[in-house]
C-alpha cells in the first residue's frame, strides 16, 4: 500500500489507537492535516494557541495514562510549543509531538518559517527526530511511541519536512521496534528490594515518601496496601497526591516548601526513609546538607537511575518498575518472621500526632472577606473529592494542593517541575476530552487564566464544560508573597491593574459567569455551577488580598525551618 508520507503519519496514530491530535495548522504540516480530513478514526482539536495543544495533550496523558498527541506547524508555531513541551519533559508526560518543517532543500537557508526544531528542543524532550526520508517515517514515530511511553515517560519529537509529507512510500506499520542504545530497565534488583524489606523492619521511625513516578506507574494501589501493611507514616509530593489516600489517618500530608509540618517533621527526623517514585528537588527537601544533617537510611525506587543519589545519597537503590518492586517486597514481606517494632511505632506515631496538632493548615474562618482556603475547601465538599483539578500556578495552586483531599491518582493535574502559568485551563480541556463524562474543574489565579484564556473559545467549540475556579486577589499572588517576605514589602510590578470583568469575558464566547464577593455566596455558586452539566462556567471569586500560603520554607532553609503563619515573618 503506497501512501504519501502525509497519509502514513495519520495511520502510523490509528495504529497507536489515538483518540485526539490537539494542534493548530500551518504551511508545513498543511498535507498531514489534508490527511486528517480524510478520515474519521483520529479526531483532531483545533485550540486557539500552541502552547494550549502542548498543555491539552499533556493533561489528556497525566488523567488518562495514554500518549498524549500535539501536531504543530514549523517555525512559530514549535516556538509556541516549547513552553508546553518543557512542562511535559520537567514532569515525565508521555507525549508525541509531531512539527511541520521547511521542505529538506530548504533546512539551513533561513527558508520562511524555519528554525532548527531539532536544536531548540533537544534540551526539554526525552529524544527527537528529524524525518528525511520517507521510507523512515512509520518506523521513526513507532520509535517514538516505544521512548515516549517507556522507562521514565517524557515528550519526544518527530519533526517531517514538508516535501517528505508530500513523498510516496510503502506503508508498513511495525509491531514493534528495539533500539540499540536504548534499553530501560524494569525489573528491579532482586538481592536490594530484600535488603531494602530488612531496613523498613528494623525501623524505629520510618517514613514512605512517595512521588509523581508511582502514579505515571501506576502503583497506587501497591503503594496503599504496602503503606496499610506496615503501619507506617507516609508523605506525597505535590506531583504524587493521589497515590496514597489523602483521607486516610496513615497520610501525614503534602511535604516540601509548603508542605504540612507533620510531613516536614517527620521526613527530617525519621531513621528509615523509602522514597517511591520521588526525586529530593528543591521543593521537597530544602537545603540538601541541612536534610543530610541527621542521620538516616535511605531506599530509593525509581524507573530513572539517573535520578538516585542525584541530590541526596542513598543506601539502596532500586532501578525498576514500582509496580513489580513493589509487588516483590510484598512477597519479601510475606516470607519475612521480622515485623515492625510496634513499641517503637506507637512512639513515633505519638511524636508525628503531636505534631499534626498544630494544625498548620488553620486559617480564619469566620473573616468577612472570602479567603481562598474556604474556596477551595468548599469546591472539595461540591464535588465529593471526585473530580478532576487542574491548576495553574501561584498561591491557588498551592491552597489547591493542601485543601482538597485527592484520595486516587490521576485526579490532580498541575505543572509542578516547570511551573507554567497557563496550564490550567487548556489542561482542563485535555482532561474533559479524555473523561467526558468527569467532573473537571480548573483552578486558577487572575494572573494565570490570562496566559491562556482565548481556549475558552476551544471550550466552546468542542462542548468542554469545564469549571473556572478563579482565585481573584489582583495580584500575582505567589510573586507578592514572596517580595513581602524576602524584599521587604517592595511590591515590584506584582499588582495586577487593569484586570477585565471576567464575567463580560466568560459571557462574550457564549459561558456562564459569576462574580462572588461574599463568603456566604461561595457554596450556593459553586453548587449552582456544578448543576450545570453542560456549560462552562467561570466563577471569579473576589478573595484576601494578604493571604499567604503557610507554611512556609524559604529557599536555602531546612524542612524543619519553617514559617507557619505571618506571626512568625
Amino acid at each position: 500500500m503506497r501512501l504519501s508520507g502525509a497519509e502514513i503519519t495519520i495511520q502510523c496514530l490509528q495504529e497507536e489507537g489515538v483518540e485526539f491530535v490537539f494542534g493548530y495548522p500551518g504551511g508545513a504540516v498543511l498535507y498531514i492535516y489534508d490527511a486528517l480530513f480524510s478520515q474519521d478514526k483520529v479526531r483532531h482539536i483545533l485550540v486557539r494557541h500552541e502552547q494550549a495543544a502542548l498543555h491539552a495533550a499533556d493533561a489528556y496523558a497525566r488523567a488518562s495514562g495514554r500518549c498524549g498527541v500535539a501536531l504543530v506547524t514549523s517555525g512559530p508555531g514549535v516556538t509556541n510549543a516549547v513552553t508546553g513541551i518543557a512542562t511535559a519533559y520537567m514532569d515525565s508526560i508521555p507525549m508525541v509531538i509531531i512539527s511541520g518543517q521547511v521542505p529538506t532543500p530548504a533546512i539551513g537557508l533561513d527558508a520562511f518559517q524555519e528554525v532548527d526544531t531539532v536544536g531548540i528542543t533537544r534540551p526539554c524532550v526525552k529524544h527527537n527526530f528529524l524525518v528525511k526520508n520517507v521510507d523512515d517515517l512509520a518506523v521513526t514515530i513507532k520509535k517514538a511511541f516505544y521512548v515516549a511511553m517507556s522507562g521514565r515517560p517524557g515528550p519526544v519529537l518527530v519533526d517531517i519536512p514538508k516535501d517528505v509529507s508530500q513523498h510516496m512510500a510503502e506503508f508498513s506499520y511495525p509491531k514493534s521496534v528495539t533500539m540499540r542504545s536504548y534499553n530501560p530497565v524494569t525489573k528491579g534488583h532482586s538481592g536490594q528490594i530484600k535488603k531494602a524489606v530488612q531496613m523498613l523492619l528494623e525501623a524505629k521511625r520510618p517514613m514512605i515518601y512517595a512521588g509523581g513516578g508511582v502514579i505515571l506507574g501506576n502503583g497506587s494501589e501497591q503503594l496503599t496496601r504496602l503503606v496499610k501493611r506496615l503501619g507506617y507514616p507516609c508523605t506525597n509530593t505535590l506531583m504524587g497526591l493521589g497515590a496514597y489516600p489523602a483521607t486516610d489517618p496513615q497520610f501525614v500530608g503534602m511535604l516540601g516548601m509548603h508542605g504540612t509540618y507533620e510531613a516536614n517533621l517527620a521526613m527530617q527526623n525519621c531513621d528509615v526513609l523509602l522514597a517511591i517514585g520521588a526525586r529530593f528537588d528543591d521543593r521537597v527537601i530544602g537545603n540538601p546538607e541541612h536534610f543530610c544533617s541527621q542521620e538516616r537510611r535511605i531506599v530509593h525506587v525509581d524507573i530513572d537511575p539517573s535520578s538516585i543519589s542525584k541530590r541526596v545519597r542513598v543506601d539502596v537503590p532500586i532501578v525498576g518498575n514500582i509496580v513489580d518492586v513493589l509487588d516483590e517486597m510484598q512477597k519479601h514481606l510475606d516470607a519475612s518472621e521480622v515485623k515492625p517494632d510496634a513499641v517503637a511505632l506507637k512512639d513515633w506515631w505519638k511524636q508525628i500526632d503531636a505534631w499534626r496538632a498544630r494544625d498548620c493548615l488553620k486559617y480564619d474562618r469566620n473573616s468577612p472577606i472570602i479567603k481562598p482556603q474556604y474556596v477551595v475547601e468548599k469546591l472539595y465538599e461540591v464535588t465529593h473529592g471526585d473530580a478532576i483539578i487542574t491548576s495553574d500556578v501561584g498561591q491557588h495552586q498551592m491552597w489547591a494542593a493542601q485543601y482538597y483531599k485527592f484520595d486516587k491518582p490521576r485526579r490532580w493535574l498541575n505543572s509542578g517541575g516547570l511551573g507554567t502559568m497557563g496550564f490550567g485551563l487548556p489542561a482542563a480541556m485535555g482532561a474533559q476530552m479524555a473523561f467526558p463524562d468527569a467532573t473537571v474543574a480548573c483552578v486558577t489565579g487572575e494572573a494565570s487564566i490570562q496566559m491562556c484564556i482565548q481556549e475558552l473559545s476551544t471550550c466552546k467549540q468542542y462542548h468542554l464544560p469545564v469549571k473556572i475556579v478563579n482565585l481573584n486577589n489582583r495580584y500575582l499572588g505567589m510573586v507578592r508573597q514572596w517580595q513581602q517576605i524576602l524584599h521587604g514589602n517592595r511590591y515590584s510590578e506584582s499588582y495586577m491593574d487593569a484586570l477585565p470583568d471576567f464575567v463580560k469575558l466568560a459571557e462574550s464566547y457564549g459561558h456562564v459567569g459569576f462574580k462572588i464577593e461574599n463568603p456566604a455566596d461561595v457554596e450556593p455558586i459553586l453548587r449552582e455551577a456544578f448543576a450545570l452539566k453542560d456549560r462552562v462556567v467561570f466563577m471569579d471569586f473576589i478573595t484576601d488580598q494578604t493571604e499567604n500560603v503557610f507554611p512556609m520554607v524559604k529557599a536555602g532553609k531546612g524542612l524543619s525551618e519553617m514559617l507557619l503563619g505571618s506571626e512568625d515573618l
